[in-house]
């Protein structure tokens, strides 16, 4: 029991130096070891230590006092630790020989129990049990006497049991066992002593119950009362035995779905419903599980039918898997097919009826016949693998190795628990993407196209020409996201790159504008709204802007750059959704404009003429960088106007202006980065746009002006093209083409070679696997998994399959022979006899076999696709 009363005598203590010194060098010197013991203090007492040691004055008022833990404590009557209190923060853990020290210098306020605790080792971890195991302890004799204890989870099962020996007063030598309680009214045997209360799966909150054996040699009973349903419920249900529902505990759909399998396999049902199990445990199997998973598992099939329950909850089970199987810990999703392999090598480990495995040499085939060498195989696996799983689910495979080089021929034969076959992978890929014509008024249309899964983007661009008649040439495919591009993809890119769940637009451009150092440029135009308030925190003068719609890809000649022209051919180019003003409309709103809003527009466009970020072209800089002037009238009216042109042009210039003021613009033009957003210095101080990499540009929308000219629902409208009408249809093969597919010979991968004994290296040889013999039940796992660089696929072939598996899967020399498994009736499992009532140790013991007249066949395979 964790909490003991400290009393010990306060002895000198030394020098302040010295204490701190003695102190953290013990700190820093142990570490976690499992087993040793820790203690707890209250923070801010050993906090004032270290102050009072670290001043060098006896005398400072900074004196700690004796060491007191009252504020860890729930209440001073249990000495209960409070909940969730946190390393450092509440208390500080220092080992045994500081805490000796600190006690025998300070004392310990009257009464408080010391907080020692031990180190455990937990899975992967090496830590200071802080909070140990608190559980009830009871005789089976008189349940309602119970007593709360502590127990550190390095303790053995034995150390309990001493404690309630002398708690309870056992007589000495009286021979006892005990059980274990959770919440769920369940009840299981801590049948080994021996083992820590941390691998016993016992957990705080528990009870653990002692019963103690009759004179006459008997148990007071097999199972203590209260494992047993309530009389009530017993009586309320009554089922089919094994037609019963397992709880999802939480994304434990991969675990029921494989015990529903093994709970409908009749041999290895009746196995356990016989209790056959029992004589066949092993205890002392280093790569068992102590007989645990097996009884575990167990406990569940007899549940399952026993015909009193709806539904059973797995959750001892699911406890000793993760227990045993690290990965299964927690509630994350798993694969069955992985639960599935290691439950199945755990009941064989745990009931194998091999206690010792010796070695054994194994054997070259030297030429001799397979049927010999096959039978050789499996016995020397008999040997040291002989169990109801390996009766039930272990065939033989044949392995054919050759060697490219000197031909040399090699063949073993190996034991196989299940079939893992491939699934024949299609060579094309369905994909979906928009497709954008050059036409502005044409709504953006929705291909479904099937091109190869190896291809490259050109191949994409090449199905899609045939359906729309637009050259492949002139198409850019995009990764649209978040209203911009995420990414642009090169023709000669590999379609692996894109995932199903990108949403690809296709972009018709002019012809030849793809070229690099041709007449025309391509421009990415996002679409911005800006906020009613200046992005001070920027430090710039701009505004606070939001990506909103679909980006576009445009070409612009390269001598048609001026923002005058860009700003028509972005409107042109957004007709179908964006509405012109009408020039009655400009002029109302001219008349309405707050002078407020003039002076802040007048200063957001001191360095953006019209919002277009202005420089020089390369014509202007060979003419001497001449100066844009300002129109005469500028001060007397203060709307948006269009850039004004060099001197050479000056009067066309200011009679343009002066009338292009007068027009209401509907966006800006900015320059941004391929994120959509405007960097400190772009397209400012008048420099101009750089068409040295993919140009990005951005029309800036007034929230009032977007609201009133751009139509959102029109933006956002598609057609879909017939190719959408054309159904998906599922590929479905037969079972069969599996098993030939995994039957195909294959060359060894070079992180995997052969080594030859003729060539005296290591080869890459050929392989072919074969069906050499076959178990009673088949369990074949489809891989619907397709894994490449880039991403995994799940394949959703069906596959057909045959209750009567054919034996054109077997070798040649085995067909029709005694190799093929035994093929029995497909039944249920057939129940125990019924027993008499009064025996606690049968459960549905009233329950009879039931008549099932079956079908002819072979035992069903079961088909484990991955959750």
């Amino acid at each position: 029991i964790m909490a003991t009363t400290t009393s010990a005598a306060v002895t000198e203590p030394p020098g302040l130096e010295t204490q701190r010194k003695e102190i953290e060098s013990l700190l820093q010197e142990h570490e976690l070891r499992a087993g040793d013991t820790w203690y707890l203090v209250e923070r801010r007492w050993y906090e004032q230590w270290k102050e009072y040691v670290e001043t060098g004055d006896q005398n400072s008022s900074s004196f700690p006092g004796q060491i007191d833990n009252t504020e860890l404590f729930e209440e001073l009557d249990s000495y209960h630790l409070k909940e969730r209190l946190v390393e450092n923060e509440d208390f500080v853990l220092i080992p045994a020989e500081a805490w000796h020290k600190l006690l025998a210098w300070y004392g310990m306020v009257e009464v408080q129990p010391a907080l020692e605790r031990k180190v455990v080792d937990l899975p992967s971890l090496v830590k200071v049990e802080v909070y140990p195991v608190e559980i009830f302890l009871c005789l089976h004799s008189n349940m309602e006497n119970v007593v709360t204890a502590q127990f550190s989870r390095a303790d053995h099962i034995h150390t309990i049991q001493k404690v309630m020996m002398k708690q309870f007063d056992v007589v000495e030598g009286a021979e006892t066992r005990l059980w274990m309680k959770s919440s769920d009214t369940s009840c299981e045997r801590l049948r080994n002593v021996h083992v820590r209360v941390l691998d016993s799966c016992l957990s705080s909150g528990m009870t653990v119950i002692m019963e103690m054996r009759n004179a006459d040699g008997t148990w007071p009973s097999s199972r203590p009362q209260i494992m047993r349903n309530s009389v009530e419920e017993q009586d309320s249900y009554r089922g089919q035995p094994g037609v019963c529902g397992l709880t999802n505990l939480g994304n434990t759909c991969f675990m029921n779905s494989a015990l529903q399998c093994l709970s409908n396999t009749p041999p290895l049902t009746e196995y356990f419903l016989r209790n056959a199990y029992l004589e066949e445990l092993n205890f002392t199997n280093p790569l068992g599980m102590k007989g645990e998973i097996a009884e575990a598992y167990a406990d569940v099939i007899k549940q399952m039918w026993s015909g009193r329950h709806y539904s059973v909850v797995p959750r001892i089970f699911k406890t000793k898997v993760g227990h045993f199987a690290s990965q299964f810990l927690g509630y994350q999703q798993h694969d069955s097919q992985e639960l599935l392999s290691f439950l199945l090598d755990g009941l064989h480990e745990d009931l194998n009826r091999v206690k010792n495995k010796e070695y054994i040499e194994l054997r070259d085939a030297a030429g001799r016949p397979d049927q010999e060498v096959a039978e050789e195989a499996w016995r020397n696996h008999r040997r040291r693998n002989d169990s109801a799983i390996v009766d039930t689910f272990h065939g033989l495979f044949k392995s054919t190795l050759v060697c490219p080089e000197c031909r040399k021929v090699s063949v073993t034969f190996d034991p196989f628990c299940y079939l893992s076959v491939p699934l024949p992978v299609s060579k094309d890929r369905v994909m979906e993407v928009f497709f954008v014509s050059l036409d502005p008024v044409a709504k953006p249309v929705q291909h479904r196209l099937v091109v190869p899964k190896a291809g490259k983007v050109f191949d994409l661009c090449s199905v899609l020409s045939e359906m729309t008649k637009i050259p492949a040439n002139q198409m850019v495919v995009a990764d649209v996201f978040n209203h911009r591009f995420y990414k642009l993809y090169h023709a000669d890119e590999s379609l692996s790159c894109i995932l199903d769940r990108d949403d690809i637009f296709v972009y018709e451009l002019n012809r030849g504008s793809v070229e690099e150092e041709g007449d025309e440029v391509v421009l990415a135009l996002y679409l911005r709204e800006r906020s009613h308030y200046r992005d001070y925190g920027s430090g710039s003068s701009s505004y606070g802007t939001s990506l909103f719609g679909h980006p576009l890809l445009m070409t612009v000649p390269r001598g048609q750059c001026s923002r005058d022209a860009l700003y028509h051919l972005f409107l042109q180019r957004l007709a179908r959704y964006v509405r012109p003003p009408d020039p009655s409309e400009e002029e109302d709103e001219e008349e309405g404009e707050d002078d407020d809003d003039d002076d802040e527009e007048e200063e957001l466009y001191k360095t953006q003429t019209n919002g277009v970020s202005y420089g020089p072209t390369d014509s202007q800089q060979g003419a001497g960088h001449q100066q844009q002037q300002p129109c005469e009238d500028e001060e007397e009216e203060r709307g948006e106007c269009l850039p004004c042109l060099p001197q050479a042009n000056e009067r066309q210039a200011k009679r343009k202006g002066c009338e292009a003021r007068r027009r209401k613009l509907l966006f800006s033009i900015q320059a941004v980065n391929s994120n959509g957003t405007t960097e400190r210095g772009m397209g400012e101080d008048g420099s101009a746009f750089s068409f040295s990499s993919q140009p990005y540009v951005a029309m800036d929308w007034d929230p009032d002006m977007k609201k009133k000219y751009y139509n959102e629902n029109e933006a956002e409208k598609y057609v879909k093209h017939q190719s959408m009408e054309v159904p998906h249809q599922q590929t479905t093969v037969q079972l069969q083409e599996c098993i030939e597919l995994f039957t195909t010979v294959e060359t060894l991968e070079e992180e995997n070679p052969w080594y030859c004994p003729m060539c005296k290296k290591h080869q890459l040889a050929t392989k072919k696997l074969d069906l050499w013999s076959l178990p009673e039940v088949l369990i074949i796992h489809l891989k619907r998994f397709s894994y490449t660089k880039y991403s995994r696929e799940k394949l959703d072939i069906i596959v057909d399959f045959p209750l009567r598996l054919v034996t054109s899967c077997l070798c040649d020399i085995c067909k029709g022979g005694t190799n093929c498994g035994k093929f029995n009736k497909i039944r249920q499992p057939t129940l125990p006899a019924p027993l008499d009532s009064s025996s606690p140790t049968q459960p549905a013991n009233d329950v009879t076999s039931p008549k099932h007249d079956g079908m002819e066949g072979a035992t069903p395979c079961v088909n484990m696709e991955t959750d």
